[in-house]
């Protein structure tokens, strides 16, 4: 079998003549912006990396949610975004092999009788979280009695739960833990309550060469090296290096 070329890859994952990339800012330990305003973080890494070895030039799509990023590449305005692995958000997507996996976790008041995370899903624990991020999509499958109050977006989880007194707030846990040294009272509970599998992904439409074509470059980032020396680069700390394949769905 012939192995496609640069140029005939790059047409069959952008046919625009440029690499239209979907970055979401929601979760700082993979995206955020530099001092000039442009995307920068692993995932912003990965995506010139893509470019380079396509020979694209980049238009970004940024977004404050991850759920706009999903839409944004689901209706083919993007070529390539960067999500966490859901069965929810499946549809009109193809999904890469994760790069990074990462801790979600519960945060209370430092009073709160709560002490592990298996007490939380009761029906007196108002639980806020990011609307339509992977941690919410997870929570709505698995709570039963504890009510969800949705934040805007997953950096407003705190500022929500210490504005309406809430219970429990849910998300990022690097993230919370730096909220945590920044504000008295408040401490996480032991250990996690998920893990996220972050992945590239592209419109469900596209060839199956370029859905290999996307699978392979993501898994040689791991493999080769590179993901763990971004990681360095971006002092990412609170998460890991995804083993090889796809996670088994929750």
């Amino acid at each position: 079998m012939n192995t496609p070329s640069a140029a005939s890859m790059a047409h069959q994952l952008a046919c625009h003549g440029v690499l239209r990339l979907a970055i979401n800012l929601g979760n700082p330990v993979l995206a955020g912006l530099d001092a000039a305003g442009e995307p920068s973080g692993i995932s912003a890494d990965l995506s010139r990396k893509l470019a380079a070895q396509l020979g694209l030039g980049i238009e970004w799509r940024v977004f404050k949610k991850a759920d706009e990023s999903v839409q944004c590449v689901r209706a083919d305005e993007a070529d390539i975004g960067f999500f966490a692995i859901d069965p929810v958000r499946g549809e009109g997507l193809h999904f890469s092999p994760p790069y990074v996996q990462i801790e979600g976790a519960y945060m209370v008041r430092s009073d709160s009788p709560l002490q592990s995370n298996d007490e939380v899903d009761q029906a007196g624990n108002r639980v806020t979280v990011g609307a339509g991020s992977a941690y919410d999509l997870f929570l709505t499958r698995h709570l039963k009695h504890a009510p969800i109050v949705r934040a805007p977006s997953s950096p407003a989880v705190v500022d929500v739960f210490m504005a309406q007194q809430l219970e429990v707030a849910a998300g990022v846990k690097p993230q919370l833990e730096a909220d945590a040294q920044r504000l008295p009272g408040v401490r996480l509970l032991p250990g996690r309550f998920m893990v996220i599998h972050q992945a590239m992904g592209m419109p469900a439409l596209r060839s199956e060469t370029a859905r290999q074509f996307l699978n392979a470059f993501v898994e040689d980032a791991k493999q080769s090296g590179w993901v763990a020396e971004a990681f360095v680069r971006h002092q990412i700390q609170g998460a890991a290096v995804a083993p090889p394949g796809y996670p088994a769905h929750d």
